[in-house]
């Protein structure tokens, strides 16, 4: 029996390995109760009419007397409204749960505006179900401490993500017999002068994320170690034809044929989208020229609609199995037949051929495949954190540790700690973009008067010049290698991490990655400064309600303070790494600014 002993029918059930790949994070003892709501469903509905009567969770039929069981649901805009559809007919023909009938009401939130709203608590949701149209924004949301627990009970519904062209680049392109990868998809579009390849910003949208992961495996597959150049270079080239969501890149095609010509500088003439969404464009009446669909060859990967209970440990007993009651709704034949004349698949990815032919697809294309399992979250976040760093651009300082302790040879190497500090500090520099911002700290004790921290260059534009015509880069070199040990230096690590971080705040630039990034080998060893407890409180505070600055801590070596660090990003919803050689620290920042990006 499924894990949460919904009805046969119910269509939440997929693929025994598709389903395991979409189950969130799971919190121990969570589900019990949720067990228990789901096996009364299954009870009432397998045992007949009489134990349905007597349990109160009837089929339909029946009036509706004293006051029906409200569930509020925040569902992707493409999906909702086929939701609106069943709870309407449900409403109609009197469906009950406990005796009640279901009042339903479905309200329409994106993906990332929800997963944002949870992230802060989720106190202004005012919903009970969540269909967003990706998993991944319920890892987003799940991955936040403040988040309320998420419970998934399955998905409604699929739709494969699609290259969609329009006839003229469709054309030129070789559809329908030429098939295409997830990389070849990029390449071939973005290599060409006259065509423009438009998607939804990855950040926001689960399509425009889902494709660029997809198109980063598949480059890695057919390239090897070209490939992250190479996909950097297109995700910049796409960035130039990115809009905010999936509504918005729609209308950035050809209003008509007369303005669908290749050559169009002011037009997409190619789009990453889901067959939903080229259906429900083909499907709408108007002038708008019809899409033309290629189908990745390599591996189809889909948007699921996962179905998900809001705080599922506070939900009412009666709530909860409203909920399951109105997904058997969605999955039964019915329901199943409103989602398919909207253009979804069911959860297991078969594909309807009269669906995919009004999408635009046509054979050759391998539209009828089965998807396999959707990208694992780690990859997920890779591609989201490449978008941050070769698209948005980042601003960050680097903090460096320069107490006396950085002058201990690191075992099996000769150098000293900040020697292959500087070193690896020097190597990461290359990773960044001239429009990438950076700026340098050291700090010791007493290192500038009573300060414990002084800045050695501010941050700037990676490509700006001096009136010398020396670049920041330049500039953030030679004082990487001029920076040596102060000897006798202590580790005054809270008041620069307090002050570094002010600086980080008011400096904040809109629109880039913003982070603080702290180099320390040692714990804080100025008995002058503020505790822990007093930091952590002023860095919470100083987070608190503004736009995303983490800082990124690095405890270098065996004698760092592991647990401060820890508290320390903890405090601004960053991350915290230990390495035992510094040669690590740049594989580990870029890393862990790739993370913290895609939580941004």
């Amino acid at each position: 029996m499924p894990r949460h002993s919904l009805p046969d029918n119910s269509g939440s059930r997929g693929g025994r390995g598709a389903r395991a790949a979409l189950e969130p994070p799971r919190r121990a003892g969570k589900r019990r109760r949720t067990v228990m709501l789901a096996t009364a469903v299954v009870v009432a509905i397998a045992a007949g009419g009489a134990v349905a009567a007597q349990t109160g969770v009837l089929p339909f039929g029946g009036s509706c007397e004293g006051d029906a069981v409200e569930l509020r649901i925040a569902a992707s805009p493409d999906i909702a409204p086929a939701l609106r559809t069943v709870a309407d007919e449900a409403k109609k023909n009197e469906a009950k749960s406990d005796g009640r009938c279901l009042d339903v009401r479905v309200s329409e939130r994106t993906g990332t505006e929800v997963a944002d709203t949870l992230t802060r608590g989720g106190d202004d949701l005012d919903s009970d179900v969540w269909v967003p149209d990706s998993k991944v924004w319920v890892d987003r949301a799940s991955s936040a401490a403040g988040a309320p627990s998420l419970e998934t009970l399955g998905n409604v519904a699929s739709t494969p993500l699609t290259l969609a062209a329009v006839p003229s680049a469709a054309k030129k392109l070789g559809w329908p017999e030429k098939k295409l990868s997830w990389a070849k998809m990029a390449s071939s579009v973005t290599a060409d002068d006259e065509m423009r390849l438009g998607t939804a910003d990855p950040a926001r949208s689960a399509t425009g994320l889902l494709a660029l992961t997809q198109m980063q495996a598949s480059a890695v597959k057919e390239e090897g170690k070209k490939a992250e150049t190479k996909t950097a270079a297109a995700a910049k080239q796409l960035a130039e034809h990115t809009a905010p969501g999936d509504s918005q890149v729609l209308a950035t095609l050809p209003h008509d044929a007369s303005d669908a010509e290749l050559g169009n500088p002011q037009r997409n003439h190619a789009l990453i989208l889901s067959e939903q969404a080229a259906y429900a464009h083909n499907k709408r009446e108007g002038d708008a020229t019809d899409l033309r669909l290629f189908y990745p060859e390599d591996e189809a990967t889909v948007l699921d609609y996962p179905y998900t209970l809001v705080d599922d440990q506070k939900i009412s007993t009666e709530k909860g199995r409203a909920a399951l009651r109105f997904q058997t709704l969605l999955g039964d034949a019915r329901g199943r037949q409103v989602l398919a004349r909207a253009g979804f698949r069911p959860v297991n990815g078969k594909a309807d051929a009269a669906v995919a032919r009004a999408a635009g697809g046509r054979e050759p294309q391998p539209f009828d495949g089965i998807p396999g399992d959707p990208p694992e979250a780690k990859n997920v976040s890779a591609a989201l954190g490449m978008w941050t760093i070769t698209v948005q651009s980042a601003r960050f300082m680097i903090v460096v540790d320069a107490s006396a302790s950085m002058a201990q040879e690191v075992p099996g190497r000769g150098q000293s700690r900040m020697d292959v500090t500087k070193a690896s500090l020097i190597q990461g520099l290359s990773q960044f973009t001239p429009d990438d911002e950076v700026g340098l700290w050291e700090f010791s004790t007493r290192l500038d008067g009573k300060r414990d921290y002084r800045e050695l260059v501010p941050t700037k534009r990676l490509g700006s010049r001096t009136s010398g015509n020396e670049t920041q880069r330049d500039r953030l070199t030679g004082a990487f290698g001029k920076m040596a040990p102060i000897p006798e230096g202590a580790t005054g690590l809270y008041d620069t991490t307090l002050a570094a971080y002010k600086k980080a705040r008011d400096g904040y630039a809109q629109g880039k990655f913003n982070a603080l990034v702290l180099l320390t080998d040692g714990a804080n060893e100025d008995e002058g400064s503020i505790n822990r407890n007093e930091l952590t409180a002023e860095l919470d505070e100083l987070a608190e309600g503004k736009p995303l600055l983490p800082v990124i801590a690095v405890a270098v070596g065996p004698d760092a303070d592991e647990k401060a660090a820890k508290e320390i990003a903890k405090a601004t919803h960053g991350s915290s790494h230990q390495v035992d050689d510094p040669a690590q620290i740049h594989s580990v920042i870029l890393k862990a600014i790739m993370a913290a990006g895609s939580r941004g």
